[in-house]
């Protein structure tokens, strides 16, 4: 596909990085020339310097050839704007990301009304994943696949685990566990596991279930998870606005603390139930009258990676319930896996699984379209949901009869409201939800995993 994307910060070198390693043609636009050359230096993508907005920016960008057309500045007026003139002058999809409260209140009118293929909310999206692994307390990541019937659960093991030292194959004939166990994390490392893989202390392991088969293995396995029912969000931004507004509507208590007193009365006339403290949620003594030492949960949601960093570090040594740490660069990944931190959210990885998605979707050409996408470890192991439709080669032969590429699994298919954990002899039919999981491979059609 020929895709342009306006907006050269942390997302759109994401995005522009992500969607060119898929084959597509892209074309970046940002009115920094120093942003324009750091992306076209690193990524075999084409630079313009100018204003998105503009007729010949435009037009200079391709705009009449373009498939595909996202603005991802940070101003979400800039987005629409961009968007409208790109609908304007080319016949093309087009994306806004958009992370104003009150224009996300609007999106289902603001899609309708411009024309737009997507309106994304990467804030609102990461509120919704600290939402989900507050609920699930074994977990330090879910992500829900068949709308939400099936889950890919990721989760730590502790050094007391009766999983250390037992393969797959140990864990499946002790436990007979309705779940599938798929890929495993450690170190710089990630794998995925096959029946004589085995497990030590420390692994993040990812596994694909319903939640209650789910609930019923951690049960078995001893892995106990205290309930999440207070909790502490360090920053009052726009991702705490979000996570407010799901969670009053639970039973967990709420204590944010936020240096600006503007946002702070925002938050208060807003949620009424949550807890708004005006001050720097560095201030130890601070932390500690808030009751960081007690609390189920510490949410580090400054516009800082270097203050969510340690603040995460302080409530490690202080604290012992689930941790959130939000990270907005993500090229220090592998430094801050060293740190072991609980769920590390990053909206960025979240604004761009979102859109390959919606490309691969587009791209599909062979009978079965990407549903969802999420990357289990980033840039390494990838999770796919499928919809089967009629005419894909796939459809009734044995998995044990086809042949697949290295590294991919077949992990849940869903037949109507029926969960099933695949296994050999099963068949995959016309109008299945199919999840694969696969290591360095980038489907965008189900059969992309056959050899």
């Amino acid at each position: 596909m020929n895709i342009i994307i306006v907006g050269c910060g942390r997302v759109g070198q994401t995005l522009a990085e992500n969607l060119n390693n898929d084959g597509n043609d892209v074309t970046v636009v940002d009115l920094s020339p120093a942003k324009v050359k750091d992306v076209t230096d690193r990524v075999d993508v084409m630079g313009v310097i100018g204003n998105g907005a503009t007729h010949s920016t435009l037009q200079e960008a391709g705009i009449k050839n373009a498939d595909l057309f996202i603005a991802v500045t940070n101003s979400d007026e800039l987005n629409l704007l961009c968007c409208m003139v790109a609908k304007k002058e080319g016949d093309c999809d087009t994306i806004a990301r958009v992370k104003s409260p009150e224009y996300s209140a609007e999106a289902p009118y603001l899609k309708e009304q411009l024309g737009l293929a997507m309106v994304i909310n990467p804030q609102l999206a990461a509120a919704e994943e600290i939402a989900r692994v507050m609920r699930f307390p074994t977990a330090i990541k879910v992500e829900p696949f068949a709308k939400g019937k099936v889950s890919l659960i990721k989760f730590r093991l502790p050094s007391d685990s009766p999983l250390i030292g037992m393969s797959v194959v140990d864990v499946i004939n002790k436990y007979r566990p309705e779940i599938l166990l798929c890929s495993l994390e450690r170190g710089d490392e990630a794998y995925i596991v096959n029946g004589s893989t085995t497990f030590k202390e420390k692994d993040l392991i990812s596994l694909v279930s319903t939640p209650d088969k789910a609930h019923d293995f951690f049960k078995k396995i001893n892995f106990k998870g205290n309930a999440v029912k207070d909790a502490v969000i360090a920053g009052g931004g726009n991702i705490t606005h979000y996570l407010c507004s799901i969670l009053e509507k639970s039973k967990i208590a709420l204590t944010v603390i936020e240096r600006d007193q503007k946002v702070c009365e925002e938050l208060s006339s807003t949620y009424p139930k949550t807890n708004v403290i005006l001050g720097d949620a560095l201030n130890k003594e601070l932390l500690f009258e808030e009751g960081i030492s007690s609390a189920d949960a510490f949410v580090a949601l400054t516009n800082h990676d270097e203050d969510n960093i340690l603040l995460s570090l302080f409530y490690k040594e202080e604290g012992q319930g689930k941790l959130f740490t939000k990270i907005n660069r993500t090229d220090y990944g592998n430094v801050i896996n060293k740190l072991d931190f609980d769920s590390v959210i990053c909206p960025k990885n979240i604004t761009s699984d979102i859109i390959l998605r919606f490309v691969r979707a587009s791209a599909n050409t062979k009978g079965s379209n990407v549903e969802t996408l999420y990357n289990v470890v980033d840039g390494k192991v990838e999770a796919s949901e499928f919809l089967v439709k009629a005419g894909s080669p796939i459809i009734g032969i044995p998995l044990n009869k086809l042949t697949f590429k290295p590294n991919v699994l077949v992990a849940a298919i869903t037949r109507d409201d029926k969960v099933i954990i695949p296994r050999g002899q099963d068949v995959i039919q016309e109008n299945d939800f199919v999840v694969i999981v696969t290591k360095e491979l980038s489907p965008s059609d189900i059969t992309d995993v056959l050899d």
